[in-house]
């Protein structure tokens, strides 16, 4: 929903990190957006920063309580201080720009609650896709009933190192070493390799493509962790590679389903050729067929160019109107579906885990066995915690 423009936004930002300091940057070259900074939060009273001191912050009360602050923009990564900081933020009459996609998939159902109630908005294009206007996409041009999947590279991270190990021949150690010193991978890598981040990323545009809000709780994720010479030369000899994809599509026309898996991508697919930090999305519809969106998912500028244009929609008063939830009957979540996957096992313990419905295709040597076979989504669902444990690797082969 657009209306008359309104007057200057004065912000109020929580946290400095990589994309924080990226928006500075990026409003200080963009004059047109009428934004202006007033103070930022930061954490660590001890690290150096580029910024005089007495722009910084160490109380968000400073900034949630201030009259002349506007618009509270949140890119912490702590989730559980992101949702204080939001929820109260919008219960004090201010409108929120966030980041944080885990904070948002498990309170959106509140927080969408809150914003209505306040007469603000909560805006997050910035948490799904980087540079991708994929949020805004769904609520706009996508606002019928007609969409059938969303499926997409969602995690800039993982992508990185399986490019380094396609285009490049490194191992995986290798080039998860290599994402961490470039800052696209964590210390603590767990929450892109595994899957997590493009889980939280994927409910977020479930909720905006079909009306439904998903528990993160109730979605099969597996990631890449496990990948090892053995899945990428299969992967080579069929003229593949492995891509970790996020998939939410509709199931029988009334129920949707959605899973984050690595999977084998033939050289036809738009996003065979998604590499680097780069995300790629494709946008199936009933009558439009396929429509792809490209662009980078990580760093500094890209992130913090999708948070200027948060701030720059609110400041034409732009809120989501989340047509699906409010103007259509939402299809109903399942896991009631058969994919057709590669196991990769070291022994047939390992395999035992694994109840397929068919088996197509079946490999064993002495270090090297697989299985290509349909599997329900409902029992990967419940390995969901002992598959991570297990000496295996799993990807989809695309069939549903």
């Amino acid at each position: 929903m657009k209306t008359k423009e309104s007057g200057k936004l004065v912000i109020g930002l929580f946290g400095f990190g990589v994309v924080g300091q990226g928006l500075y940057k990026v409003l200080q070259e963009v004059q047109t957006a009428d934004a202006t900074i007033k103070s930022i939060c930061v954490k660590h009273h001890e690290k150096q920063r580029l910024l005089k001191p007495d722009q910084f912050t160490f109380n968000p009360q400073d900034l949630l309580n201030d009259p002349e602050i506007n618009l509270i923009v949140e890119l912490i990564d702590d989730p559980d201080a992101a949702y204080e900081i939001v929820k109260t933020a919008l219960l004090n009459g201010k409108s929120v720009v966030s980041g944080n996609k885990n904070m948002l998939a498990h309170h959106l159902s509140e927080l969408i609650g809150i914003q209505r109630e306040k007469e603000v908005a909560l805006l997050y294009d910035a948490s799904a896709c980087g540079s991708i206007p994929v949020i805004r996409n769904l609520e706009e041009y996508y606002d019928n009933d007609l969409l059938q999947s969303i499926t997409g590279i969602l995690n800039g991270s993982s992508n990185f190192i399986l490019t380094r190990i396609f285009q490049q021949n490194w191992d995986y150690d290798k080039a998860l070493r290599h994402a961490q010193e470039l800052g696209f991978a964590e210390s603590n890598p767990v929450f892109d390799v595994d899957g997590f981040d493009s889980m939280y990323k994927l409910v977020i545009l479930g909720l905006h493509g079909f009306g439904s809000l998903v528990d993160p709780a109730e979605v099969f994720h597996y990631g890449i962790s496990t990948i090892s010479e053995f899945d990428i030369r299969y992967a080579r000899e069929k003229g593949k590679k492995i891509k970790l994809v996020a998939q939410v599509n509709k199931v029988n026309g009334r129920r949707f389903s959605m899973f984050v898996l690595p999977k084998l991508v033939n050289s036809d697919e738009y996003i065979f050729n998604v590499e680097d930090e780069y995300n790629g999305v494709i946008i199936e519809g009933q009558f439009y067929d396929k429509q792809f969106m490209f662009g980078k998912g990580a760093g500094a500028f890209p992130t913090g160019s999708a948070v200027l244009s948060d701030i720059t929609a609110r400041k034409h008063q732009y809120r989501y109107e989340y047509k699906k939830l409010n103007f259509f009957t939402p299809p109903v979540y399942t896991r009631d579906l058969t994919v057709e996957v590669y196991l990769r096992y070291h022994d047939l313990v390992d395999l035992s885990h694994f109840d397929f419905e068919t088996i197509t295709e079946k490999y064993t040597a002495q270090d090297y066995n697989f299985v290509i076979g349909r599997i329900r989504l409902e029992n990967l669902y419940k390995l969901k915690n002992l598959v991570r444990k297990l000496n295996v690797f799993l990807a989809w082969t695309g069939k549903i």
